[in-house]
Formats: structure tokens, C-alpha cells, sequence
């Protein structure tokens, strides 16, 4: 039976080899977002950081609709904000379905398709608002152009993602910048928790938490997102679409 609507096509991330060459592409199901995974950036928020593994609780997870994937770097300054802030993060994507059932953290690895490096734009205002009312955070995350995304690496590519570090510069200046051996919750630990609530699925994509260093972003901004040497992401803040 025909369509009877012309709805945008699924976004896609490229994927990329060691030699920047390209693989192919990677289709985007859903993207769910880890809160509060680097203890510097959970302490500059206002909140407490675990003192150990045990003393954890549980990950805070946070939706942003595949559509706000920006794979070319230009970000248009959202509407509805004076307060856009930068959050640089590790990207992972799912390439196989998990099975039925909470996933074993070290079972839900041979999940992982690759990684890359994004940005988990907020809308900073927003989102103070909505806490300060104890109301969701939807509007402050989950907006259109809020994840632009490197292309992917293969995961065996990559190798052990926890001897990586992440970093941000905005017009040359360096932002942000943490080892990756830093998350509270790392990639197993995090899809395990995942899989208690979701059903994951490929094409599935998770920013994995920012470190300290979270700031605004001005049109006609420069950024450079890194992963390691590996990959980045390069782009610029324009100015507001307007009809």
C-alpha cells in the first residue's frame, strides 16, 4: 500500500575506515542520552558525585528524537533559548538486537557497532526551568539540530574505547576534556541499565556523558569535537532558521 504522507527519510551517520575511507552508512533508530556520567560534570550541575561503584545509584537517561542528528556540523541557533550550551560526548551505536531480557554488562558489549563523537546540545535555560518545577526536561534536549555527530569508526577499529580521551575547543580555546576511563557508567554498565527499560535495537545510538566544561555557544562559533586521534567533528553555530 502506498504512503500517504512524504515523511523524511531515517538520518543516517556515515561510517568511516582508519583511512577515512567510506564504509557506509549507519541508520538511526533511536538516541538516548546518559546524564551525569562524569563526576567533575555531575559536581559543576549541582549534584553529588558517587564516592564508588557501589555508591551509584542509578543512570539518569534522558530521549532525543533521531531527526535532531546533524551529520554535517552546521547547527542553526535553536528558537526558544538565549542559553544554548556545548556538551561533548562518547557516541556509541548498537548493530545487533538484544536479546530478550536485562542484558549482562559484559554480554551487551558484542552489541556495540562503533563509536564516534557528538554533542549533546541543551538549551540551558530551558532546562533550569523545568528542574526548578520538577517538570521533564524535554524541551531543554530533545530539539531539532541538538545532536550533530562525527561519522563512526567499527568498533574493532577502535579497540579499547576506555584508553581514549574526549575533548572540545570552541574557536581554538579548549572546553572540555576527559579520559574516558572517567565514566561512572561505562558502556556495558550503561546498556545494561538500558535494557531494564527499553527494548535495544540496531540502529540504536547512546551519548554516553560529558565532562566538566559545559558552556554557551554563539552564533558564528567554531567547534572541534574529538575522539582520541581517532575521530572528530568539526562544525559552526549559524544563525536561526527563519521561514
Amino acid at each position: 500500500m502506498a504512503d500517504l504522507v512524504a515523511a523524511a527519510a531515517t538520518p543516517r551517520i556515515p561510517v568511516r575506515n582508519a583511512s577515512d575511507g567510506v564504509l557506509g552508512d549507519f541508520p538511526v533508530r533511536r538516541i538516548y542520552c546518559v546524564g551525569r556520567n562524569f563526576a567533575d560534570h555531575a559536581r559543576e550541575m549541582g549534584a553529588a558525585a558517587p564516592a564508588s561503584k557501589e555508591d551509584r545509584g542509578s543512570p539518569v537517561f534522558f530521549c532525543k528524537p533521531a531527526d535532531a542528528i546533524v551529520i554535517d556540523g552546521q547547527v542553526p541557533y535553536p528558537p526558544g533559548t538565549n542559553n544554548l550550551h556545548h556538551e561533548v560526548e562518547l557516541l556509541v551505536a548498537l548493530g545487533r538486537d538484544a536479546p530478550v531480557g536485562v542484558l549482562a554488562p559484559d554480554a551487551a558489549m558484542a552489541l556495540v557497532f562503533g563509536y564516534g563523537i557528538g554533542l549533546d546540545l541543551t538549551r540551558r535555560d530551558l532546562q533550569a526551568a523545568a528542574k526548578a518545577k520538577g517538570l521533564p526536561w524535554d524541551t531543554g534536549k530533545a530539539f531539532d539540530h541538538s545532536a550533530p555527530v562525527s561519522a563512526l569508526l567499527p568498533a574493532d577499529m577502535i579497540g579499547d574505547y576506555t584508553s581514549l580521551d574526549i575533548s572540545l575547543q570552541v574557536n581554538g580555546e579548549t572546553r572540555q576534556h576527559g579520559p574516558l576511563s572517567d565514566l561512572i557508567w561505562d558502556v556495558g554498565d550503561i546498556l545494561h541499565e538500558l535494557s531494564k527499560l527499553y527494548a535495544l535495537r540496531a540502529g540504536d545510538v547512546i551519548f554516553m556523558g560529558t565532562p566538566a566544561g559545559v558552556g554557551p555557544l554563539q552564533v558564528g562559533d567554531r567547534y572541534l569535537a574529538r575522539l582520541g586521534n581517532l575521530i572528530e567533528l568539526q562544525g559552526c553555530i549559524q544563525p536561526p532558521q527563519v521561514a
